[in-house]
């Protein structure tokens, strides 16, 4: 019979695999069997999918995991990603995707189990709506497989076209577009014309069902619309069966050289049983994020991309010559024909300078003249290559566009350095291990999230 055979299989595998057959179920595929690293019960039911050669199956089958099913538990296979040659990788699509600051960090995280698995995590397929920023993505993660990477706006996008290139994809991440959040602006939120496109992401995570999910936004996600759009996003984020870890990371406290406040919003499936914490900063206190440090050490060559100096005005470079490290046009004491003639708010970033000793104030994408960041000691706007640096980005990974294209694609990126450390909290998770961690400090607003309803939004 199938569950003899099965039977058969896992016992000849229990000193390997950690578990021992106790009985079997008529149902081929079932078994009773005893788990002896399982933290939850030390008796449970391995469950296999139907379907499947069983001897395959079993060979696919590395990583068991509890979950609580009524009143029993079981030990099921149905959160497993792709396994290749002892490595458990998840399989990330991505959406929103920018230049690859998530899937560079995606791409390099990595976290090893005591009994000596690995897990990964694989690119499928990513989307944007820039030219040139899909072909920074294409150009840096798909160079052989161009087609996995979708050109289009997300509100015409078929997700479809999506499913095509890999439909089981085991995690989604997406920074979705965060103008209307943030506090440099009209913080018009879900009024806005950006601040709607987080539905479709919800929409993705319905389609296809993820193991997890890692949503990226401002800090002024929190405080748009009164806090009403923050708990909505988190109400229809859970509304599809996800347990969520809302946190507001301090980038520079995760050993980016940036002064860089993020809300990252980790999903993982209600029905897997794992549970996720917030990485700690603490092991990375002793890092130097100082601009000096993130710009020299060590120096970039000078046939490195995008390092193009910017010619600078000449009244830009006198006006420079004023303004002393950590200062900006306001608070330099600047001659009368320099100062500059604004109304309104004085933003703190217009010629503001580096401090060479601290973490760089927050690369942004966007802004006009006099927002480009400013070296401590020379009087000149920094090239790209050196923004990309204070985003953590590697020497290596090349931009693809002009100038102003590629500025816009660094400010718009999460640090990768950042968005590893809590990929890798994520993998820890799955694999069963402690680390160190900390509370979520935007856990309240799950309790606060209500039935929340905006005008014009159903």
């Amino acid at each position: 019979m199938a569950g003899d055979k099965l039977h058969r299989l896992i016992a000849s595998r229990s000193d390997t695999r950690g578990h021992r057959v106790l009985a079997h179920d008529p149902n081929p595929h079932r078994v009773r069997c005893e788990m002896a690293t399982s933290p939850l019960s030390p008796t449970a039911t391995c469950k296999l999918q139907p379907g499947r050669n069983t001897e395959e199956e079993l060979e696919s089958i590395e990583w068991l995991f509890c979950t609580q099913s009524f009143s029993r538990m079981v030990i099921s296979d149905k959160w497993l990603p792709a396994r290749r040659r002892g490595k458990v990788k998840f399989r990330l699509g991505e959406l929103f995707c920018g230049p690859g600051g998530i899937g560079l960090a995606a791409k390099e995280a990595r976290v090893q189990s005591t009994d000596g698995r690995v897990f990964e995590i694989e690119h499928a397929w990513a989307t944007d709506y820039d030219t040139d920023t899909c072909n920074t993505y294409r150009t840096n993660f798909f160079p052989t497989k161009p087609e996995a990477v979708v050109c289009e706006d997300i509100r015409t996008l078929d997700f479809e076209k999506l499913a095509e290139i890999e439909d089981e994809v085991d995690a989604l991440a997406f920074g979705f577009p965060c103008n209307d959040f943030s506090v440099v602006g009209e913080q018009k939120g879900i009024n806005g014309e950006y601040g709607p496109l987080y539905t479709y992401c919800v929409k993705a995570v319905r389609r296809f069902r993820p193991k997890w999910f890692f949503a990226e936004n401002v800090g002024g996600l929190r405080t748009a619309n009164d806090g009403k759009a923050f708990r909505l996003i988190l109400r229809e984020f859970a509304e599809e069966g996800y347990d969520l870890y809302p946190h507001l990371y301090k980038f520079e406290e995760y050993g980016v050289p940036q002064t860089r406040h993020r809300i990252v919003i980790i999903g993982i499936r209600s029905d897997l049983g794992v549970r996720f914490g917030v990485p700690s900063p603490e092991p990375y206190r002793h890092l130097d994020v100082s601009a000096r440090t993130a710009l020299t050490v060590p120096p970039i060559p000078e046939e490195a991309p995008n390092h193009e100096l910017t010619k600078q005005a000449p009244y830009v470079v006198e006006r420079l010559k004023y303004i002393k490290p950590g200062e900006n046009a306001f608070t330099a004491d600047l001659p009368d024909h320099l100062k500059l003639r604004v109304r309104g708010a004085k933003i703190s970033q217009i010629y503001r300078r580096l401090d060479p000793d601290k973490p760089s104030y927050t690369i942004t994408g966007s802004g006009g003249g006099g927002t480009h960041v400013y070296h401590w000691s020379e009087p000149r706007a920094l090239t790209n290559r050196e923004r990309a640096r204070l985003q953590t980005f590697p020497d290596w990974f090349v931009f693809c566009g002009g100038k102003e294209s590629v500025r816009k694609q660094i400010g718009m990126a999460v640090p990768p350095q950042g968005a590893k450390i809590i990929l890798e909290a994520v993998l820890h998770s799955f694999a069963g291990h402690s680390y160190p961690t900390v509370p979520p400090n935007l856990r309240h607003h799950l309790d606060t999230m209500g039935q929340e309803v905006l005008p014009g939004v159903s």
